[in-house]
């Protein structure tokens, strides 16, 4: 049963990653000019027999419609073909790249869940108190504030307190962890809280669901603890709308990679997708949007089998 929804959750997905792959192959190819315009630059001394030839080299003398299904074989024997302007491997690229990605994602998600559970949790607990009001207000403003108006407060604050403290750049895990460390934590802050922001809200409301079932009032009148209601019997099932954000926030969290990779000088997926963008990089930019929607996808199945372990009565047929 769970083989055959994987399968067919990839299969039912495959439209949706073309799709998405399809739109950003036109929004890239509409922008004006090209690779060739961009190594050319102003200074152009070429013929135009020259330039035509420069075309054909990069494969853009075709049809939009034929590069599209060019590409799009080369793909499906994972020949992801290489960069214009580097002459690298895209494949070796992205590969180079996604570990400073995940590792931002992961701290970022880890802060986000963490504290959001809790501060959801403690204002549907506090209704109605000081601290209930405080912590709306926290996420109101988080959800209010863009990734990268929250990120150059952090620059401003910790420079200004922290001399030495290494807020730009990136530093290998097994090379320093300490300065690895630093160097990751101010953009997982900043995406962090982002999405914290959102989780507060859901794991709030839920949980006053959660407390308000007749099943809390039956435990409740038995004279089960306080904790024990809200540990025991009340935040397992307030968790379940909370898994369901999580999953939508992940298409959020790239999207936020792609300010604060660049907000933060680091060398992730997000910087070379933009820096791609900036230079027509067009296999490089195809190839990062196919690779992050597929992750998007297999991500999403696995919040599916979360559920059915934090909730046995949900069945993936």
């Amino acid at each position: 049963m769970t083989f055959s929804y994987t399968i067919r959750r990839i299969l039912v997905s495959i439209p949706t990653v073309l799709l998405v792959v399809l739109m950003v192959f036109l929004a890239i190819h509409l922008v004006p000019g090209t690779v060739v315009d961009m190594v050319l630059g102003t200074q152009n001394y070429l013929t135009e027999e020259q330039i035509k030839d420069l075309y054909r080299q990069y494969g853009l003398d075709k049809p939009l419609i034929v590069q599209y299904f060019l590409w799009l074989r080369n793909v499906v024997v994972f020949e992801f073909g290489v960069s214009l302007r580097t002459g690298k491997p895209v494949l070796q690229l992205i590969l180079s790249r996604l570990p400073v990605t995940l590792e931002l994602a992961v701290l970022s998600m880890t802060i986000a869940l963490s504290l959001g559970i809790v501060l959801g949790v403690t204002a549907a607990v506090k209704k109605d108190s000081f601290v209930d009001d405080v912590i709306r207000l926290f996420s109101l403003i988080g959800i209010s504030s863009p990734a990268f108006w929250i990120g150059a407060i952090f620059i401003v604050l910790f420079s200004g307190l922290f001399k030495g403290f290494n807020i730009f750049g990136y530093v290998p895990f097994n090379q320093d962890i300490l300065k690895n460390i630093q160097s990751m934590l101010l953009p997982s802050l900043t995406l962090g809280l982002m999405i914290c922001a959102q989780i507060v809200r859901i794991s709030r409301s839920s949980m006053l669901d959660a407390l308000r079932q007749e099943y809390i009032k039956t435990a409740k009148a038995k004279g089960v603890s306080r904790s024990a209601l809200i540990f025991k019997h009340a935040l397992k099932n307030a968790l379940i709308p909370v898994i369901t954000i999580s999953g939508i926030q992940l298409g959020y969290l790239v999207g936020g990679t792609i300010v604060v990779e660049n907000l933060f000088a680091l060398p992730g997926l997000g910087r070379l997708l933009l820096q791609a963008v900036n230079e027509r990089d067009y296999p490089v930019v195809q190839s990062i949007v196919l690779f992050v929607a597929v992750m998007i996808v297999l991500l999403n199945i696995l919040i599916d089998f979360i559920y059915t372990l934090v909730d046995p009565r949900v069945e993936l047929k």
